[in-house]
């Protein structure tokens, strides 16, 4: 569900015509709905609610931060109660700033430096997703330089195939991700070992836009068992991060994904008799259908084998559909009566700057305004400068109330960043 509707026939976000967004910011824009980012993550979390830990405390859902780490957005969950699951120093930055305390981030990723480790423990998170034996040395050298104890909980590798895109799927045996099963309790008992490191837990991510809840069943059996035999053997095992990864509903023709009521009522069953505190990691299931990427047609341009639609947003705007050859809906934001067939690109000098091929459209003329839904999700986080394109702005709704939450970058400031070597002046 989200809150973007046709009103007299026009598209809003919330009780805002996006018509007016786009005529005072301009296009290509991204458009972000509150009242979305709101209703997700309190469904998702509600689905969770009364699984406490053996002291009282409730899973901790710590957005994903990657899924779009907008100031603002991050800023609206972490008003919620949500925490932070980040990969980088830049993103820990931004939820720091963004207002997420400390105590619900959670710092995971395949190869985080030493920086970034130091930059981790000194804001005292609550947790590091380690990832490999290596990383365990260089986290207890970092921690004891640093005269602290870094919380750790070690990411299995549990060979299970998430049925998901290639590019997202992230628990198989051949992934670059997590610690192959059966080196986890020798990298559990190293753990222990180690000086300025306190083992505190296991955790798993098998993929993202997962729209099957098997594998993460079957996930949640591996590390239930993992649990019962780590503590068989004398260690402490205080929390489980069952990761993220739930899939949402891009287009209509196909069946809906399962909802967080479905996954709570997973957890229930699988993790009963853990005692343990339970973390997630959402962050597509929260973002992706608030939000919009809200653009204008160029021209249409009639060829000898299909129409073309040319957009002023293009591949380094969204990236997903030539990326993964993902599907968003399209759709007009003040359509007339009437379909088209065409195949929907954008300006880049590249065939794979494509939307949508073949695709059957509401009918659109030269200065139209078209709107791709879902595009909460991945969309301006991936964004890049190619073909010297500015960086798309970012606005939020909030009821009948807007803001400009990122403006668009200007030319200029590419420049800027930019140096011309000394023999070429």
């Amino acid at each position: 569900m989200d809150h973007f509707s046709d009103r007299a026939g026009r598209l809003f976000a919330e009780e805002v015509d996006l018509a007016a967004i786009a005529a005072a910011v301009g296009t290509p824009v991204y458009v972000y709905s509150t009242a979305t980012l709101v209703r997700h993550f309190t469904v998702f979390r509600d689905a969770l609610a009364g699984l406490v830990s053996p002291a009282g405390e409730a899973p901790l859902v710590a957005y994903a931060v990657k899924a779009n780490p907008n100031l603002s957005v991050v800023a609206t969950l972490a008003r919620l109660g949500a925490g932070a699951d980040v990969v980088s120093a830049g993103e820990l930055a931004r939820a720091l700033a963004a207002g997420v305390p400390p105590e619900r981030i959670v710092f995971s990723g395949v190869g985080k430096t030493r920086a970034e480790m130091a930059a981790a423990l000194t804001a005292g998170i609550y947790q590091v997703n380690v990832e490999g034996e290596a990383e365990l040395h260089a986290l207890s050298a970092v921690a004891t330089a640093l005269g602290v104890e870094a919380p750790v909980a070690l990411r299995i590798n549990p060979g299970v195939d998430a049925k998901t895109h290639a590019k997202i799927s992230t628990g198989l045996a051949d992934n670059k991700f997590g610690i192959p099963l059966d080196r986890i309790p020798a990298a559990y008992a190293l753990a222990t070992s180690l000086p300025g490191l306190r083992p505190v837990g296991i955790g798993a991510h098998i993929g993202s836009q997962l729209t099957d809840l098997a594998p993460l069943e079957a996930t949640f059996a591996t590390l239930g068992e993992l649990v019962r035999d780590l503590r068989a053997a004398g260690m402490p095992v205080e929390r489980v991060d069952l990761g993220g990864g739930l899939g949402i509903p891009y287009r209509s023709d196909q069946p809906a994904p399962p909802t967080p009521a479905d996954y709570g009522a997973l957890v229930r069953r699988a993790t009963e008799g853990w005692n343990v505190r339970l973390l997630c990691e959402p962050g597509r299931m929260i973002v992706g259908n608030a939000g919009v990427l809200v653009s204008r047609v160029v021209t249409v341009k009639p060829g000898d084998a299909r129409t073309f639609v040319v957009v002023d947003a293009a591949m380094n705007d969204l990236l997903r559909p030539s990326l993964y050859g993902a599907w968003h809906h399209i759709r007009a934001l003040s359509p007339d009566s009437g379909t088209m067939v065409a195949t929907v690109v954008g300006p880049v000098c590249e065939t794979g700057d494509t939307f949508a091929e073949d695709r059957t459209i509401d009918r659109v003329s030269e200065g139209d305004l078209i709107a791709f839904m879902t595009a909460g999700a991945y969309g301006a986080t991936m964004a890049s400068t190619y073909n010297s394109r500015p960086l798309v702005p970012e606005v939020l709704v909030d009821g009948d109330r807007w803001a400009l939450v990122r403006p668009r970058e200007e030319i200029d400031a590419q420049l800027a960043r930019e140096a011309v070597a000394p023999w070429l002046t």
